[in-house]
């Protein structure tokens, strides 16, 4: 992204304010670990959360999607890739590794989501949208084709990024529907859709093989 930023929002304001709610979003899974019924945990059955499998699942879903979203955007920074490109190489494969673990885990989870099939499908196109660029990213960049490599890296780190839509969107959205489950089941899809409208729209032009700083 040479261009002057394609994938930063344009100003040193809306870079820190991303950084900050990765940074934020991305600790945010701790809470799951000190307190039982924290979050989403309220909403779920008693045999559910029984569930070896399930709980597994959810917790890898949410600590590697956690370390992936605090870790993803220090890899846009230009300073970092010049100065610092092992450093950027090795982050980058973390990244990959936490994504596709994240996404896997998110795709079975999708199947028990609140909500019912809309929001079950939302949340498994999501990790199947999440798992898909990562992974083109990374075979893209192994090839050589670094441009390529860029643009499909930013739609996984606006795939991503859900995780911090999700939770700014569902409480407008539980204070406009007056119910919860009605709210998830748009956000299950609300929280990455105008995620990858936005990476749509930072990657069109791209045509050369560097890209702006963070």
């Amino acid at each position: 992204m040479s261009q002057k930023s394609t994938f930063s929002p344009g100003n040193k304001i809306s870079q820190i304010l991303l950084a900050v709610l990765a940074t934020l979003i991305g600790l945010y899974p701790l809470f799951y670990f000190f307190q039982s019924n924290f979050g989403l945990l309220g909403n779920k059955n008693i045999a559910l959360l029984a569930s070896a499998v399930w709980s597994s699942a959810f917790y890898m879903h949410i600590t590697t999607g956690g370390l992936a979203l605090l870790i993803g955007w220090v890899q846009f920074s230009q300073k970092i890739r010049i100065s610092a490109p092992a450093i950027h190489r090795n982050l980058g494969k973390l990244y990959v590794l936490l994504a596709l673990c994240s996404s896997v885990s998110g795709a079975y989870l999708a199947f028990h989501a609140d909500g019912g099939v809309i929001a079950s499908t939302g949340f498994l196109c999501l990790a199947i949208v999440w798992f898909t660029s990562t992974f083109l990213g990374y075979t893209s960049i192994v090839k050589g084709r670094v441009t390529q490599h860029q643009k499909f890296m930013i739609f996984s780190y606006a795939a991503c990024f859900a995780a911090v839509t999700l939770r700014l969107w569902l409480p407008l959205l539980v204070v406009v529907f007056g119910d919860f489950i009605n709210a998830y089941v748009l956000v299950a899809w609300l929280c990455w859709l105008p995620n990858m409208f936005v990476a749509y729209l930072l990657t069109r032009n791209m045509n050369k093989s560097e890209y702006g700083s963070v």
